[in-house]
């Protein structure tokens, strides 16, 4: 479960010169295949954080033999329904958030375990080191999972989450997102990666959407509303599509930094 970083042993920047930073990197950097900069200085705990030595090859057949397993039978399908997994009703905004799971040719990924957790509607995260002053939803655990079908499709039920602080800087908030993991045909090809939602006024001041330097890589982690996938007097719907390789690709975490 994601928690805020440490609290910082330096004093914290102001939100000014985040901001500064964050333009200073985007101008000086190549877009890096769209994928998040490892070494970006506005997201502070990177420095400490992202590899500095060089890659160590391992037997990937070895690794597996001590990864968990999992069947077909292992995920039930009330898991996806974030909305009845703790003896009522949770306090926030239900939606559905569905897509399809592909790679670079637009191929569906089928049978891909995909699993999401994420904070409440009020911004917290059920995990010992999420202390702010937000209340603690009861009823709602923030985690679930799925199977994609034979299109690719997944789809979840939840409560649209809140923003909150995270003390990366002064007055520091992420925006609202949801975290996407997926699994290949091995756990040791796990993929990781966060979905946000349409026009979030926070989208500019947080170092960790703007570590990827390409504005069109960012784009492709917005959901988009989609009213076909609303229900009536019941939910909102929003489509988000994860493409795994080529062009398009969705950009991933290549550390878990799950801030």
């Amino acid at each position: 479960m994601s928690a805020p970083p440490a609290v910082p042993t330096t004093p914290l920047s102001t939100q000014a010169e985040i901001t500064a930073e964050i333009a200073l990197a985007h101008s000086s950097t190549d877009r890096d295949g769209g994928r998040p900069l490892l070494d970006f200085p506005a997201y502070r705990s990177s420095l400490s954080r992202h590899p500095t030595g060089g890659l160590r090859p391992v037997d990937p057949e070895g690794a597996e033999l001590l990864a968990p397993v999992f069947g077909h039978s292992d995920v039930d399908p009330l898991e996806a329904d974030l909305t009845i997994q703790n003896g009522g009703d949770p306090i926030g905004e239900r939606i559905r958030v569905e897509g399809r799971v592909l790679d670079g040719d637009g191929r569906p990924v089928r049978h891909q375990l995909v699993e999401i957790w994420q904070a409440n509607a009020a911004g917290r995260y059920i995990h010992e080191r999420d202390q702010h002053p937000a209340p603690i939803d009861p009823r709602f655990t923030g985690v679930g999972r799925c199977l994609t079908d034979a299109e690719g499709r997944y789809s979840f039920v939840t409560i649209k989450p809140g923003p909150y602080p995270w003390r990366n800087h002064r007055n520091a908030w992420r925006p609202a997102h949801i975290h996407f993991s997926l699994f290949g045909t091995e756990f040791t090809q796990r993929l990781i990666t966060q979905m946000y939602f349409p026009q979030d006024p926070l989208f500019a001041l947080d170092p960790i959407y703007q570590s990827i330097a390409d504005p069109a890589a960012r784009a492709r982690l917005v959901a988009t509303y989609d009213h076909e996938i609303s229900e009536h007097e019941w939910l909102l719907g929003y489509r988000w599509d994860i493409v795994l390789t080529g062009s398009r690709n969705t950009p991933v975490e290549r550390v878990e930094h799950h801030g």
